[in-house]
């Protein structure tokens, strides 16, 4: 088994998090931005836009995120909503993944034939770039769950933090400091997942 795979099972969804983590912020700032750009995305346009959000600023984003929820919530599951957001709070760091939805009109405008699938490369970037991050960070022993908020929370944080209106909130990384690490993981099996054609077995 390769070092990549080994560092792939680091990655897992780490609820229980605390806001100590073992490298400074400004680390944990440059790994990101590293695991950001180095990551693939279609025709290298690079559509994708982190922002950190620490101490006052990452509460205030789970204080705006429970009152906007409050009154999409049933009034008997809310106490159980707010558990789980108080427990994001007290992580870290979140990571809101954004893209740029300028660049993907661009490409749609200069690549006409490919126009319908930019949207979806764009996701697939996303999808690649916070993952990418992810497994960075649980490599160096941080927690972190992904979540996503959006559209919920999009027009508050794009006035609380001045985000430019084309950049599309596309999810969210918790984290921190591992307080409990996760349980056994159950993997469908590979018959089910895996089909192989041709070549030499």
């Amino acid at each position: 088994m390769t070092h990549f795979i080994d560092i792939l099972k680091k990655r897992r969804s780490i609820y229980d998090l605390n806001d100590q983590l073992p490298i400074t912020k400004v680390e944990v700032e440059d790994l990101v931005k590293q695991a950001v750009r180095f990551s693939p995305s279609a025709f290298n346009s690079q559509s994708t836009r982190a922002v950190f959000l620490w101490n006052d600023d990452k509460d205030r984003f789970w204080k705006y995120t429970e009152e906007l929820l409050q009154p999409l919530t049933p009034e008997e599951v809310f106490p159980s909503t707010q558990e789980k957001l108080a427990k994001f709070k007290r992580a870290a760091l979140v990571i809101l993944f954004f893209e740029d939805q300028d660049i993907v009109n661009s490409l749609q405008e200069h690549f006409p034939l490919y126009a319908d699938n930019f949207p979806a490369w764009s996701e697939q970037a996303s999808g690649i770039a916070t993952v990418n991050t992810w497994v960075a960070l649980s490599e160096l022993g941080m927690g972190c769950n992904l979540q996503h908020y959006n559209p919920v929370v999009n027009k508050k944080v794009a006035t609380a933090w001045n985000i430019s209106a084309s950049w599309k909130l596309r999810g969210q990384l918790v984290v921190g400091g591992v307080e409990s690490p996760a349980g056994e993981k159950d993997f469908v099996t590979n018959e089910k997942r895996f089909k192989s054609f041709g070549g030499d077995v």
